[in-house]
């Protein structure tokens, strides 16, 4: 097996923010309290957890009731133990493979302090309120020629309904063993799939069925938000929060506007008539907006006053969903991605005021997995990962340029340098006799360069194009590393990679999840 890494600036679309954080905590201060590299920082973050007995127990029990016994949970239940937390929208297939990478760093992380005398369980936070059907109603996998297939189930969502309360109506099994044939674990994961996809089941069941059956030895603790015991836990930091609603909306523009100014980004816009909640009424969850103290559902008006006393069907959005976490449980750390970490620079103010408290926030652990025959491919054709982070014709062109035969390409190279270094020596002569006429044969030059180096690419072309199997080799590597202009494990299920690679590839995953390293990482199984 290897390992290599890749620096999270050196991938698409890394933030400024996230840069930060990751790599120069210290610029972000203001923004987050604590730096998830310093040790002392977890024994900070508990220190501040004060989570009454009575509490404790009602979270326990709540959760006994989704998770059955369990060594975690005996350990929960004592006091001072804290939870590493991390979550994901229920999607179908488990959703992107980066689900289970945040899975195998909390797990980790909580080991880890448990060996360090903090005690720390790991708990998996099922977005089961979000309303965006279309989110979690597909999953990509790839074929065995590394190009991707899109499945989709079936299911009829109301309005605005809960995503993990959607029944599955009709699943694309075959789909899924069409495009996984040939893989050598192929069977055992469709199987997988297949136990834990049922038509019947609601898309939040199936999805915690499948990510508890892929991570059974790791000891997580699956927490849906909508049983009703939780929502009974979170009611009273809802309450705190409609209550505080005014000072908290002017705080989150403050804190924006601090953002923008320090050269970063507001993850969630924000403007004075945001509300931070949605209304949970009748299986849908209903929008609400902020209007002269009080809120505006579709069709009528609610005094804040009414919304406390209904907050049990209170259902937060994207800045406060941490904070009402993180009232239901006591979280020492946060582990999320690159857009969940920049929701906690505007949700700190929420923090502050509610809880008076936030965990530490770490960034989940980044895979790209490949076989030994790709990278070997990226060996031949001079390829680094971030060679792949264009379009598939670029990779093309570049393969193209390692297939013309040597001894041509260096005589094309050095007719471009002999021509280049000529007319330079021309164009100095001819300044010194006429500027006019020196002009003139700089822009010829730029004429020939530009046509000796057109040459240059049809030849790497038409290599190309005479050799198939490179053809194929760029397809399946594009195909593979970054599928229609995605990392892998942001399009990807961890599906075809376990079809692909065993059930071992978990194991190998989670031994590669390193706290002292922030970077992306190139694993070869």
């Amino acid at each position: 097996m290897e390992c290599s890494c890749i620096r999270q600036t050196d991938l698409p679309h890394t933030t400024a923010l996230f840069a930060d954080l990751v790599y120069h905590p210290d610029r972000v201060s203001t923004f987050y309290p604590f730096i998830s590299s310093d040790p002392d920082s977890y024994d900070k973050a508990a220190a501040e957890i004060d989570f009454p007995a009575d509490r404790r127990a009602a979270l326990v029990n709540a959760l006994r009731g989704q998770n059955g016994n369990s060594p975690s949970l005996d350990l929960l239940a004592k006091p001072g133990t804290v939870a590493v937390v991390t979550g994901q929208q229920v999607g179908l297939f488990s959703g992107p493979a980066y689900t289970v990478y945040k899975a195998l760093t909390a797990a980790k992380l909580a080991r880890h302090l448990t060996a360090r005398g903090i005690a720390a369980v790991p708990v998996f936070w099922l977005a089961t309120e979000d309303h965006d059907f279309a989110e979690v109603n597909q999953a990509w996998v790839f074929d065995s020629q590394y190009q991707p297939v899109r499945l989709e189930a079936g299911a009829s969502p109301g309005q605005n309904q809960p995503v993990g309360q959607v029944i599955l109506k009709s699943l694309p099994m075959d789909a899924l063993r069409e495009a996984l044939a040939g893989m050598p674990f192929a069977e055992e994961a469709v199987a997988l799939v297949r136990e834990s996809y049922q038509p019947g089941r609601t898309f939040g069941e199936a999805f915690s069925s499948l990510v508890r059956s892929l991570l059974s030895s790791y000891g997580l603790l699956h927490l849906d938000p909508m049983a009703p015991a939780i929502r009974e836990l979170a009611a009273p930091a809802i309450r705190d929060a409609i209550e505080a609603a005014p000072d908290l909306t002017r705080e989150l523009l403050q804190r924006n506007s601090e953002l923008t100014a320090a050269g970063y980004h507001a993850q969630v816009h924000v403007a004075e008539q945001t509300s931070l909640f949605f209304l949970l009424e009748n299986g849908h969850r209903l929008t609400l907006q902020r209007k002269n103290g009080d809120y505006v559902a579709p069709g009528r008006k609610i005094s804040s006053r009414e919304l406390q006393d209904r907050a049990v069907q209170i259902s937060p959005n994207a800045l406060l969903r941490p904070v009402i976490q993180d009232s239901i449980l006591p979280t020492v750390a946060y582990v999320g991605g690159p857009a969940e970490l920049a929701y906690l620079a505007q949700s700190q103010v929420i923090y502050k005021k509610i809880l008076g408290r936030q965990p530490v926030a770490l960034h989940r652990a980044g895979f790209t997995v490949l076989d030994a025959h790709s990278r070997k491919l990226m060996s031949r054709y001079q390829l680094d990962l971030p060679d792949f982070f264009h379009s598939e014709s670029a990779v093309r062109e570049h393969i193209a340029t390692t297939l013309v035969p040597p001894t041509l390409a260096s005589a094309m190279q050095a007719t471009i340098d002999k021509t280049s270094n000529d007319v330079d020596s021309l164009v100095a002569q001819l300044a010194r006799f006429d500027a006019t006429l020196s002009k003139a044969m700089a822009k010829s030059e730029r004429k020939i360069l530009y046509q000796l180096g057109k040459m240059r690419d049809k030849v790497a072309r038409q290599s190309l194009a005479r050799d198939e199997r490179a053809s194929q080799d760029a397809a399946s590597l594009h195909g593979l590393i970054y599928p229609h202009q995605h990392l892998q494990e942001r399009l990807y299920s961890i599906i075809p990679l376990v079809a692909k690679h065993g059930f071992g590839l978990i194991e190998r995953l989670s031994d590669n999840v390193h706290f002292d390293c922030p970077d992306h990482q190139l694993l070869i199984v």
